[in-house]
């Protein structure tokens, strides 16, 4: 069933998990029955009948122990997924005393929803980015780049915490870390079974042939299928990341601004953060949990996120946002940090007269002329009927 709105994806997402685990285990047991046609193939000279037969007893013999190691698997990968994660990234967990400033904003945010407050962690880096990680309340985590802490003001940092809070809320994040588990099991099974293959297989082939009347043949036609079942047993894998529906990052923005209620807060934090967002070294995987990815597929067919300027324009129109436009944000020369931020020059530090900031506008940021706000879901403030669904579904 499709996700129409922010619960009904909440439990899609809970069937997703599922889904994905059991979508695990079935491309184990193709890959497992390849390595015994694979074997089978290197082993004799025969048909392909006799050796896909002798293939499929080989499988039933290795399918438990093939579960055994899958479960193991999911195992580790549930407990040391967030060491793994931190290894590559550089996260350092943080308290109160550290970064005082993050920690009261997340801390605020979550007390005003009565949410459990997930680990606070922040990796030196000059991306502008964030994500979240964990499988439950024990190990839900927020990691936040040093780039990000000062390129953006509390309100932007208040909007990109919300967003990410709003994953771990909807599930999100506990989906991504099951589907990266299902991608590396099934890569590290590949690249062992090709290893095998190619460093032991002909010389089993030439010690093993046999003439006893199995017939000839078969062999090249048993590895090929052998190895296209490999093929796409990973390229599945992959497939299943990016068949995610990228709608969560739509749901995100529109569960940030209502933790929030400011919209051009999380408008110009994705402003800010696109196309700065390169984590130098981290994988594929972390990439695809974080605000934005830069790392885009052919055509963006296999792009993890939707553009920034889909999310900022569905912002606008369902929650009554204002764009300010692409921002050319530039290091700052000198060492403190003034009005204007450490990305560019302080307001009026050319000489030229700056007009004061309009009432209700926040200081430093583009005067943008008010406009009604709309509500999440396509609701007008003043009328009762609801309007079009946006593209994080109908609210009644």
């Amino acid at each position: 069933m499709a996700a129409y709105g922010l619960y009904t994806h909440i439990q899609s997402n809970r069937r997703r998990s599922i889904v994905l685990l059991v979508w695990l285990f079935a491309l184990v047991y193709v890959m497992v029955y390849a390595g015994a046609l694979a074997a089978e193939a290197l082993s004799y000279e025969a048909s392909l009948q006799f050796l896909m037969r002798k293939a499929w007893s080989d499988f039933l013999y290795a399918a438990p122990w093939a579960t055994l190691g899958a479960a193991l698997w999911i195992v580790i990968a549930y407990y040391f997924h967030q060491s793994m994660i931190d290894a590559i990234t550089g996260g350092r967990e943080v308290t109160r005393q550290e970064e005082p400033r993050l920690y009261n904003l997340l801390e605020n945010l979550c007390i005003s929803r009565g949410i459990t407050m997930p680990r606070l962690k922040v990796m030196e880096s000059d991306a502008l980015n964030a994500f979240a990680s964990g499988m439950n309340e024990k190990q839900y985590a927020v990691t936040v780049t040093t780039g990000l802490l000062a390129a953006l003001d509390d309100k932007e940092i208040e909007a990109v915490l919300g967003h990410e809070l709003t994953h771990i809320r909807n599930g999100d994040v506990r989906m991504m870390v099951i589907a990266v588990i299902i991608a590396g099991a099934v890569g590290f099974f590949s690249e062992l079974l090709f290893r095998l293959w190619f460093n032991t297989g002909l010389r089993m082939r030439r010690s093993r042939s046999s003439d006893d009347g199995r017939g000839r043949g078969g062999n090249m036609i048993a590895i090929v299928i052998a190895i296209g079942l490999v093929v796409v047993a990973w390229i599945l894998s992959v497939m299943i990341r990016f068949a995610l529906s990228r709608s969560r990052e739509f749901l995100a923005d529109a569960g940030s601004v209502e933790l929030t209620k400011n919209p051009d807060a999380m408008i110009s934090a994705l402003r800010k953060i696109e196309g700065r967002g390169e984590l130098e070294g981290a994988t594929s995987a972390v990439m695809e949990m974080c605000v934005d990815n830069p790392r885009e597929g052919f055509a963006d067919l296999f792009a993890t996120h939707p553009s920034v300027d889909k999310r900022i324009e569905a912002l606008i129109k369902f929650a009554g946002g204002h764009d300010p436009g692409p921002l050319a944000l530039e290091p700052a020369s000198g060492g403190e940090q003034q009005s204007g931020g450490p990305w560019g020059e302080p307001a009026g530090s050319s000489g030229e007269q700056v007009a004061a900031p309009a009432p209700g506008s926040a200081a430093g940021q583009p005067f943008l002329p008010q406009q009604p706000p709309i509500e999440l879901g396509g609701r007008t403030p003043d009328s009762g009927t609801p309007g079009k669904p946006g593209p994080w579904g109908r609210r009644d």
